[in-house]
Order: structure tokens, then sequence, then C-alpha cells
């Protein structure tokens, strides 16, 4: 199926500038924030404890 006017090229540039956002934000945040996060992220099935 096409998808017309998708542009991978854009939607890698958006994923990128999205994953340096969440990380300069993750880096900024205290232990407790980051574990509410880590326990938020691992109960919605995100990330797993493997």
């Amino acid at each position: 199926m096409a998808h017309f006017g998708h542009n991978e090229s854009a939607d890698e540039h958006r994923r990128e500038e999205l994953i340096r956002l969440i990380e300069h934000s993750v880096e900024q945040l205290t232990l407790p924030e980051l574990e509410a996060l880590y326990y938020d992220m691992t109960t919605k099935n995100f990330i797993s404890d493997e």
C-alpha cells in the first residue's frame, strides 16, 4: 500500500529529535522521579527487566 506524502527521512529526523529531547529530560530527573518513570514504563510494557 502506497503512503502518499510519506517521507521516511523526515520521520527518522523527527524520531531522532524526540529521542534527544527525551534523553535531555531524563538526565534532569531525580532518583525518585526516575524510579517512578521506570515503574510506569515497565507496567505499560515499554521496557522489560531482561
